[in-house]
């Protein structure tokens, strides 16, 4: 009988690691999510994706440098621990895997209602256990098998991406569409409608709730730090390729849609990308858009139970999560935490029928609320360790933040802000107050639970976690 696996492997490559963060990224606040941005902001979402990705872009460089000094499992939760104090990794760990655990629900719900539109007579229950057995299946294997599925599930998304993109600017360059009283349409949309910024500043900044949650994901380049082949060597290149790609896929996509269509019509026909596609002429539209968004629900839904189920590892590791979830497969996968994510997700299945769409989607709303929080403090931990360095030490770091100590506090001053836009505007007032209801449940739990063994945790950088074959 073969025996558990002593650590993770490092079976991830530089490809794996950049496909998982777009895979991550680009998702459903692409798909659907940026109508509505578009709508609160017109044309100058724009400007709200352009700022928010140089936000973004500072937490991935952040949390780059921690990585490649010190590439565990666990990730920025242990980097909190060691930095911010036990308190602080413990909150930042459970944040992120409950942030997993919500889009994840909303990801299976999801395949569900996309397999409806070709088998509207099976129950949508059926699809939500199928592919969550599946996936969780697939997680239970070698990182590699994981890897590669999240892959080739990208690769499919980026190139439906870039299909569109091309399709439309072979609108707006040749005329080429076939659709019947089709508008002439060029650049010239961006201000032809009451202006660059026809809902003022107000809509832009409202904006910003939406742009944020859609970067929402890429963090998961860190998570993956403890089963990179060569991390000091793949982790910076993955880092500073993804945020870039990310970047001009989301802008060019807006900038095309809004260039085709006046930004009022935008979403006002079902998907933004169907109408790109019967634009063209192409009948089969709704098709080709739901193979599309079915690989983008099977592979945000791949990146849930890994991102949660190492998260959870590495709390475990430092005594913050039950011992279980340190136990290895003979795979080196961390396999009860990835039952515990499959099992958390079949429970959004009962949670979809007992309670109302509304009250669903607020408690999906949360996660925006998650994800600008684990940003903020990646930020803050990283902060923290540079002044617990002296500088010889900096001097030696690999990958250093750039424009220290500015470009940091600019993007700490930036998801503070976010705060304040979800805590102002009373569509996303209920997201802000259930994740505060969230971090104070956590401080009490880690003062009732945690705290009196947190003298055991063994420190990171004494721990030997990993296996290098």
């Amino acid at each position: 009988m073969q025996q558990p696996a002593k650590g993770l492997k490092r079976g991830l490559s530089a490809r794996h690691i950049r496909f998982m963060a777009l895979g991550s990224a680009i998702g459903t606040g692409l798909f659907y999510g940026s109508a509505s941005a578009i709508q609160m902001a017109g044309p100058a979402v724009l400007l709200a994706y352009l700022i928010g990705g140089a936000a973004v872009f500072m937490v991935m460089r952040a949390l780059g440098e921690m990585a490649v000094h010190n590439p565990v499992a666990g990730s920025f939760g242990q980097y909190a621990s060691t930095y911010l104090g036990p308190m602080a990794g413990f909150i930042l760990g459970w944040t992120y895997a409950f942030e997993m655990v919500i889009v994840g629900m909303a990801d299976v719900t999801a395949f569900g209602i996309y397999m409806g539109f070709w088998f509207p007579e099976v129950s949508r229950w059926i699809w939500v256990l199928g592919i969550v057995s599946v996936v969780g299946g697939l997680n239970l294997c070698n990182v590699k098998v994981f890897g590669e599925m999240e892959f080739w599930l990208s690769l499919l998304k980026v190139a439906a991406i870039v299909a569109m993109i091309l399709g439309g600017f072979g609108i707006m360059l040749f005329g080429i569409s076939s659709a019947p009283g089709a508008q002439a349409t060029d650049i010239s949309n961006l201000w032809s409608h009451g202006g660059f910024m026809p809902n003022g500043v107000g809509g832009l900044i409202a904006s910003f709730a939406v742009v944020m949650f859609a970067f929402g994901g890429i963090e998961i380049i860190g998570v993956t730090a403890g089963e990179a082949k060569d991390p000091q060597r793949v982790l910076p290149r993955a880092i500073n390729a993804v945020p870039l790609r990310i970047l001009l896929f989301y802008v060019l996509t807006m900038l095309v849609l809004m260039s085709i269509f006046p930004w009022q019509q935008i979403g006002s026909q079902g998907s933004p990308f169907v109408q790109i596609f019967d634009n063209l002429g192409i009948s089969s539209a709704a098709t080709i858009l739901n193979i599309v968004v079915i690989s983008a629900a099977v592979s945000a839904i791949n990146s849930d139970i890994f991102g949660a189920g190492r998260m959870m590892y590495g709390l475990a590791q430092q005594g913050h999560a039950p011992k279980g979830f340190a136990r290895l497969s003979r795979n080196g996968v961390p396999w009860l935490t990835v039952v515990v994510m499959s099992c958390a997700l079949l429970l959004g299945v009962l949670l979809n029928y007992l309670i109302p769409e509304n009250v669903f989607l607020l408690i999906a709303s949360v996660a925006t609320f998650a994800t600008v929080w684990v940003w903020l403090m990646i930020l803050f931990t990283q902060v923290a360790m540079r002044r617990s360095m002296s500088a010889e030490q900096v001097a030696q770091l690999k990958f250093p933040v750039p424009f220290w100590p500015y470009a940091p506090m600019a993007a700490i001053a930036f998801m503070l802000f976010i705060f304040g836009v979800l805590g102002y505007f009373p569509d996303t007032q209920a997201a802000l107050i259930v994740g505060v209801v969230w971090i104070v449940l956590l401080v009490l739990a880690y003062l009732t639970w945690v705290k009196p063994a947190a003298g055991k945790a063994v420190p990171v950088e004494q721990e030997p976690t990993f296996s290098h074959r």
